[in-house]
Parts: structure tokens; C-alpha cells; sequence
């Protein structure tokens, strides 16, 4: 039992980092016309590790003082800016081209994620109902 405890819980970290960072792509996206807005992204692999690792739930971001609200989802440590490829006269680093290929590359891989733990969920119904 917690051999499979693991395994879903590794898949589900998996998703839940893979769902915030199409979150923030998609916030750039959205932002791509806003003058002055910084790109932002996440290192998938270190978050993911620190997640898995139990370092602050992964995307939370850490207090220096017992005054400072707690973040919300919105603000999380580990995010950072994505390098400037082609600048803007108005401050704004979204290239477009970069943003629909994460959105698109993360998503299938979210996808891919969610096929394989449906495999193995299938598969121990399975070997539960003896078939």
C-alpha cells in the first residue's frame, strides 16, 4: 500500500506543479499586450524535486517575519522571469512564440501524465476485481 501511496503521489505532485506553471504561461499570454509585464516561469525539474521533497508544499513563498501576510497562489517563490529574447519599447517580455510553445509542450505533458496514472489505476482495478 505504500508503494502505491508513492506512486500517486509523485504523479500528483506532478500534475500540481504542471497545472501552476500552465497557470503562469497562460497569465503571460494573457498579459502579452501589457506594457512593463515581466514573463515569468518556473524550473519545472528544481520545483518539482522540491515539492516531491516536502520543501514548503513546493511553491509557496516563505515569510521573513511573523508581520508578512501568508502568499497566496498567486505569489510564489521559485518563480522567475523569463529571459528577454526580443525586447519591447513598452517594458513587456512576452514573446508569443516562446509562450504558445511551453503552453503547448507543458499541456501535452500534463496530458501524458494524467494517461499514465489512468493506465495504472486501470490496471490495479484489474488485479483487484481478478480479471
Amino acid at each position: 500500500m505504500n508503494k502505491l501511496d508513492a506512486t500517486l503521489n509523485f504523479h500528483e505532485t506532478a500534475l500540481r506543479v504542471r497545472g501552476q506553471r500552465q497557470e503562469l504561461l497562460a497569465a503571460n499570454i494573457a498579459n502579452a499586450d501589457t506594457p512593463g509585464y515581466k514573463a515569468r516561469d518556473i524550473n519545472f525539474t528544481e520545483t518539482f524535486k522540491q515539492a516531491l521533497a516536502g520543501a514548503s508544499g513546493g511553491l509557496k513563498a516563505a515569510t521573513t517575519d511573523a508581520s508578512h501576510i501568508p502568499a497566496t497562489a498567486g505569489h510564489q517563490n521559485g518563480v522567475l522571469f523569463r529571459s528577454i529574447i526580443q525586447g519591447s519599447v513598452d517594458g513587456n517580455t512576452v514573446d508569443m512564440d516562446v509562450e504558445r510553445t511551453q503552453f503547448a509542450d507543458n499541456a501535452l505533458r500534463y496530458e501524458a501524465s494524467v494517461t499514465l496514472i489512468s493506465g495504472q489505476i486501470r490496471k490495479m482495478l484489474a488485479a483487484v476485481q481478478g480479471q
